[in-house]
């Protein structure tokens, strides 16, 4: 191998280029993984300084949402170190398996809330401890299928019957099936997910456009039948304090009391039963409270580093369905991040989306230490492969001698 770089085979150079190209693209993987580790462990600190209060209260045991999360986060690590040993190329075969699972499983938790097996939101299934939420799993069925399709496809991706129908029913199918359950905010980000992908794939701008004059309109009629959704918007819209919902202006508090420092671990005023879901939908004001804004800034700019991190993977995938996966997950998790902190901050109506790796919960947490395995696997690929025809040179030469 010496010797033939010595006398500068072209195929082993050309190969020993590609390894030194691709340090990046694991460099950004084993960056994301730093990132994702701060993420969890902010958040099992977070979560049990802010769920403490409501743990006593409900449970009668200050540690119950720490213990639980610890136990998330020891599944979401497996998670990860599982799935960033696996041939990410295993999801292009099951796509179409897991698509029609999630939408088996969606179409289940209408009917029995129809039929009164389920009251309220349809958005669990299992039984007792064992319980997920099937909106999370369609998110990510979605992302393995589009990914495969939009790779398939890329020589007629502008094709209106043979691409974007098929791909915009599909959508439409996951998205209304989560809308009515009801989780309006969730069937919109997924929709949104969608159509981004859908864009980065190269489909006809003229059809997503289209497309989505025709969604704006519709959305905002069924965001308008619940009375809860009109409250919310009427509430986010309101100039003054006598306006805003209880939620709201109690997270306003929370994060005007932090100041630029905060006020220390464990020190949050609103955790002590003033703020609701405190250790889920809006952790983000208790990290700002305790943490200050250089605080919040940290996890901002950690979510962005994740961004920069997946993009960077997307960028340099060996194959297009290394790169639309990578793209969709890394703009899934940011995306709801970003959307989570908005609503915590007043940027955006009340919606009920977790702040990813840091809010209370199992299922978020798993399905996204799965994303990040998934990640981590698309970026170790091409090194490995690239190792592999180093060391054997005909491998580069597809097998000739």
């Amino acid at each position: 191998m010496l010797s033939k770089l010595q006398t500068g085979d072209p195929a082993v150079a050309r190969d020993s280029m590609q390894i030194q190209s691709s340090r990046g693209d694991v460099i950004a993987g084993k960056l994301l993984l730093l990132v994702v580790a701060l993420l969890i462990c902010i958040g099992i600190v977070v979560v049990y300084s802010s769920g403490a209060g409501w743990a006593e209260n409900k449970y009668s045991s200050s540690e119950y949402f720490l213990w639980r999360q610890l136990f998330f986060s020891g599944v979401g690590i497996l998670t990860i170190v599982l799935f960033a040993g696996l041939d990410y190329h295993i999801f292009q075969k099951i796509s179409k398996f897991l698509l029609f699972a999630s939408i088996v499983l969606l179409t289940m938790l209408l009917l029995l809330k129809v039929v009164g097996v389920i009251s309220g939101a349809a958005r669990w299934i299992g039984y007792g401890p064992l319980k997920f939420q099937v909106s999370d799993f369609a998110k990510y069925a979605l992302i393995f299928h589009f990914s495969r399709l939009i790779s398939e496809k890329q020589t007629y991706i502008k094709d209106l019957h043979n691409t974007y129908l098929p791909l915009v029913i599909i959508l439409v199918t996951v998205v209304a099936l989560i809308a009515l359950e009801p989780n309006f905010s969730t069937a919109s980000l997924i929709a949104l997910i969608g159509f981004i992908m859908m864009f980065i794939g190269g489909v006809n701008f003229r059809y997503l456009l289209t497309t989505v004059a025709l969604f704006i309109p519709v959305g905002a009629v069924y965001a308008m039948i619940a009375p809860y959704r009109v409250a919310r918007l009427v509430s986010f819209f309101s100039g003054d304090e006598k306006g805003m919902s209880y939620q709201v202006l109690q997270a306003l508090i929370g994060l005007g009391n932090g100041g630029l420092f905060g006020l220390g671990i464990g020190a949050s005023k609103q955790r002590e039963l003033y703020l609701p879901l405190s250790y889920n939908d809006f952790v983000f004001v208790v990290i700002g409270e305790e943490y200050g804004f250089l605080g919040a800034l940290v996890v901002l700019l950690l979510f962005s580093a994740f961004f920069v991190c997946g993009l960077i993977i997307a960028k340099h995938a060996p194959d297009n369905f290394g790169k639309f996966v990578a793209s969709g997950i890394t703009i899934a998790i940011t995306l709801f991040a970003f959307i989570n902190i908005a609503v915590a901050t007043h940027v955006l109506p009340t919606t009920g989306v977790a702040l990813p790796f840091i809010s209370y919960g199992g299922t978020a947490l798993i399905f996204n230490s799965l994303g990040v395995g998934i990640l981590v696997s698309i970026s170790r690929y091409k090194k490995k492969k690239q190792m592999e025809s180093v060391a054997d040179p005909e491998l580069s030469e597809g097998g000739r001698s």
